[in-house]
């Protein structure tokens, strides 16, 4: 018949169309499930997907996320923002123009508008503006510096309302994996809070004019450029140093922070204010960093070889004795110190370090080897240039 070829070719196309169906139908519930509502296109269904969805109750914050919160708003106040300004001549019309130069952070340190810093902050610039938290701008003069501990003493006329200053801790009693807080202007982003540990202490560190900084607080709570100059605070609120420099080869920060401690910060800034410098305590004594290396290196020992004394210095009345020079040219070493007050001096940028620790007048016990015997010798400091 005919028609013989018909019913199975309509056959097999129903069933292509049932499989085709069946197909599609899964990609679409495995992919897009809302499609097969029947309301889905409908302005009813539209209308309800837009409604906010129910905020769930939080509960209370926990007890550290209270605390720090309650510090950086006690503390806030008491940080300040400091841009800095630079006058620059035009090669052309030798006009002379004030430009900006740079921003760091500050803290208040007493009720006289003294404001703490970097030294670096405002180094070159020809003016300085301080940015109180509420806002108000102030125009800062320089009181003094300690280069040696790369810290500046500012002074602003503050009228009524004097915020607080930073309530005053200690650092020698730090210690390593304890919190931190450090708040300052990182980027010109105002009054920002970062959390750490101490992640280390007694570090070493190049200042910008070559000079080395001792004793630094490491911390890995993010410092970045612009956090200079800010405090860095323990979990009481209280001050323990002043962020000062980063380690980060991309210019950020990179989880390694250094801060001024705030036992070096309480010692310097009293006489910045004062007598507008820092004036270093010493023994009377001349030493040379790079002839030092080589002559312990030579004798086998680890100290600071004294080269000369000053007539009537501490140490010439200490009776300390330096080094002698034979007809040859060779230096004879004499008296070579190996620890300030049983702890260990290995280079002259240790000894100054652990001598800066004290103030003038002070009388310290100085451990020096004299002809392969070590003895005791007290010194009282004196000032020094």
């Amino acid at each position: 018949m005919p028609n013989n070829g018909l019913i199975p070719r309509l056959l097999w196309t129903a069933l292509t169309v049932i499989v085709l169906t069946l197909f599609f139908n899964g990609l679409l519930y495995q992919y897009l499930p809302n499609i097969l509502q029947s309301d889905y296109f409908s302005d009813k269904n539209r209308q309800e997907k837009s409604e906010p969805r129910v905020v769930q109750a939080r509960g209370n914050l926990a007890e550290d996320e209270k605390s720090t919160i309650e510090l950086f708003e006690n503390s806030r106040d008491s940080v300040v923002f400091i841009t800095t300004r630079q006058r620059v001549m035009d090669a052309w019309s030798r006009n002379i123009f004030s430009v900006p130069s740079g921003t760091g952070s500050g803290f208040i340190w007493d009720d006289l508008g003294h404001i703490i810093t970097n030294l670096h902050v405002i180094k070159g610039a020809s003016e300085a503006i301080v940015r109180l938290a509420d806002g108000r701008d102030y125009k800062a003069s320089l009181v003094g510096a300690s280069p040696a501990h790369d810290i500046a003493v500012l002074k602003i006329g503050i009228g009524f309302q004097r915020p607080a200053p930073v309530p005053l801790g200690s650092s020698h009693d730090l210690k390593v994996g304890q919190k931190v807080f450090a708040i300052g202007n990182p980027f010109g982003l105002d009054w920002t809070l970062t959390t750490g540990i101490v992640s280390a202490l007694d570090r070493s560190l190049p200042g910008s004019d070559g000079r080395t900084i001792d004793n630094l607080i490491q911390t890995d709570a993010a410092i970045n450029p612009g956090n200079s100059g800010g405090p860095l605070l323990d979990s009481a609120g209280r001050l323990i140093g002043i962020n000062t420099a980063i380690y980060s080869p991309s210019g950020a920060s990179a989880g390694i922070g250094f801060s001024v401690p705030v036992d070096t910060v309480n010692r310097v800034v009293p006489q910045i204010i004062s007598r507008g410098k820092y004036i270093r305590p010493a023994l009377g004594i001349t030493v040379d960093g790079k002839l030092n290396n080589r002559l312990i290196e030579r004798l086998k020992v680890s100290g600071v070889v004294i080269l000369t004394i000053s007539p009537g210095s501490a140490a010439d009345s200490a009776g300390l004795k330096g080094a002698t020079m034979t007809p040859e040219g060779n230096i004879v070493a004499n008296d070579i110190i190996v620890a300030v007050e049983q702890k260990p001096v290995d280079s002259v940028e240790k000894l100054l370090a652990r001598i800066d620790g004290y103030k003038v007048g002070d009388t310290i016990q100085l451990t020096v080897l004299r002809k392969g015997e070590e003895i005791v010798v007290p010194v009282t400091l004196q000032p020094g240039e």
